[in-house]
Order: structure tokens, then C-alpha cells, then sequence
């Protein structure tokens, strides 16, 4: 059996394997980690050398990970992590210093957990100033490069370098004018109402997160808008329904009529995500601790509600 050495081994090397197993190509994986084919096809030399494995092979224009390779996916990361502590583990004290975060969130997760956050920061004598976002269908790229520490969504992104955790979980319900019309009863009846749902700058609406039924059975939305604050405008008045998660019900839709679908779908879960470089920084873990505290407190008031 091969003698591994070690001192071989660096942090580059590591996050150049992920990536490279991440991505499935060398020049891909050039492009993200912003160096020369070259550099990664070295690192890979030098990867397979300590493996004492091909760790990669070409099919096509594809590179394929070896049995060995993805057993090394977790191990790998659990040892970037190490690493990071060993830069992250700092004195932290969130009323002595001026903090700052870009978070990603549509109005209904920023409206449900960040207007009390920032109330109990006031009160506590905490600085931290936010930036929100809209996150839409959020992709890595988005917290690889900083451009938001945090997002809480649905649709995480499925990344190796891309943290998630579950803090909310909710039906998807419709919402409706209780003066103007009745909950749908039948699946056809739903079907067929004039529906209003909320578009993204990446094309997607709302409706993706109903899952679990046949969607291709209910009548394309009469009008989108771009966020869900302004649905309730024009569902008043209206017959018009809106097809979104049962939490709404205490943020943006509190005014609006809710009643189950007349067929179950799937229960939908919230995500906070955040990349694993921030994984162990004491502020970022402070802040997630607080989200998730008060994630805790909708779910509760959801339960009782």
C-alpha cells in the first residue's frame, strides 16, 4: 500500500478536486476557480499521484469521478472545514462590531423573519446593516462570489460547496377574496379559476413550487406580478386566486381568504443556504443562530394560527 505524505496535500488542491468533481470538466473547472486548464490539470496529476488513483476519467467531454474519487467528496469538505476554523476562530461579540450582510430572500421569507431580527438587534444595542435581494431561484454562483452571504429559499442550489439547512416547512394553500367567490371545492373547479402568480427575473413563477400534482391540468395565470406583495391588490375585488405557501397567511396575504387545494400537494420547505466558506465564521454562525430562533417562533405561531 502506498505511503501518503501528507505535507503533498494544501487547500487549493482540495478545492480544485471538488470542483473539479462538482463540475464534471477540467476547462469548467478552470473557468470557476479562475485559472489556467494547465494549473488544474497539474493539480490533478499531483491529486492522483497522493490517491494512488485516475480519480477522473474522460467519457466524451465529460470527466467521470472513480468509486474512489466520490468516496472522497465528504471527507474532502470536512477537512476544507477544518482548515477554515483554523482562519475563522476569532473573538466575536455582535454589540462591538459593525456588521453588514447581503441576504437573498422574496418578500414573504425576508417578511416573515427579518423585521423582528432587526428589532431585537436594535434592542440589544447591535449594528448590523442588511442589503436584501431578490432570490428567485438562487444559483451558486450568487454566494460563491459574495454577491449574498445568505438565502433563504426553496430552491437551494445543489452545489458541493453550497451549505443548507430546513427552517420552515408549509402547504401550499389558495388565497382568495372571501367577499367575491368561495374556496374551489373540485380540482376542476381550481383548475379552471383565473389564477395571479408571482414571476421571476428568471422566467419561473411561483406555481414551481407546487409539486405533487398535475400542473399541467390548471389554466395558465391571467396575470403575474413581480413579487408577493402585490398580489393582494389584485385579488381583491376579484374571483381571481393565488396558489402560495400557507405561511403567507401571516405576512404578505394576512388580508386574503386561505383554504386548502382541493387535491394535496407536496409539503414545501424553506432553506437557508449559505456557502461553506462562511460555514464556521463566528458572525455568520451568530446570525443563522438568530434566523433559525426565530424560524422557530413562525412555525409556532403557524401551528397555533
Amino acid at each position: 500500500m502506498k505511503k501518503f505524505d501528507i505535507a503533498s496535500l494544501d487547500g487549493q488542491l482540495l478545492v480544485t478536486f471538488l470542483t473539479v468533481l462538482e463540475e464534471s470538466s477540467v476547462s469548467k473547472a478552470s473557468l470557476r476557480l479562475g485559472v489556467a486548464q494547465s494549473t488544474v490539470s497539474h493539480a490533478l496529476a499531483r491529486l492522483r499521484d497522493f490517491f494512488d488513483d485516475p480519480l477522473f476519467v474522460r467519457s466524451g467531454q465529460t470527466m467521470l469521478p472513480t468509486e474512489r474519487a466520490n468516496s472522497l467528496r465528504i471527507p474532502v469538505q470536512n477537512a476544507l472545514e477544518a482548515l477554515h476554523r483554523l482562519t475563522f476562530e476569532r473573538s466575536f461579540k455582535p454589540d462591538n462590531e459593525d456588521l453588514f450582510f447581503i441576504v437573498a430572500a422574496n418578500d414573504m421569507q425576508r417578511d416573515l423573519i427579518f423585521p423582528k431580527l432587526l428589532r431585537e438587534l436594535r434592542s440589544d444595542g447591535v449594528s448590523a446593516a442588511f442589503e436584501f435581494i431578490p432570490s428567485g431561484h438562487p444559483t451558486s454562483g450568487m454566494m460563491r462570489e459574495a454577491r449574498c452571504h445568505l438565502a433563504l429559499t426553496p430552491f437551494p442550489p445543489d452545489a458541493t460547496d453550497i451549505v443548507q439547512k430546513p427552517i420552515l416547512h408549509g402547504q401550499i394553500m389558495c388565497f382568495f377574496d372571501g367577499s367575491v367567490r368561495k374556496a374551489p371545492v373540485t380540482w376542476e373547479e381550481y383548475c379552471e379559476a383565473n389564477h395571479i402568480t408571482v414571476r421571476f427575473p428568471d422566467g419561473g413563477t411561483s406555481l414551481r413550487a407546487l409539486t405533487g400534482v398535475d400542473k399541467s391540468e390548471i389554466n395558465e395565470a391571467r396575470i403575474s406580478v413581480p413579487n408577493f406583495n402585490s398580489i393582494p391588490v389584485f385579488i381583491k375585488g376579484s374571483d381571481n386566486l393565488a396558489t402560495e405557501m400557507n405561511l403567507m397567511k401571516l405576512s404578505v396575504l394576512s388580508e386574503l381568504e386561505m383554504a386548502p387545494l382541493p387535491k394535496s400537494s407536496d409539503t414545501m420547505t424553506i432553506y437557508m443556504t449559505w456557502h461553506q466558506r462562511s460555514t464556521n465564521d463566528p458572525a455568520h454562525v451568530w446570525l443563522r443562530e438568530k434566523i433559525s430562533t426565530i424560524a422557530d417562533e413562525v412555525m409556532k405561531t403557524a401551528a397555533t394560527s
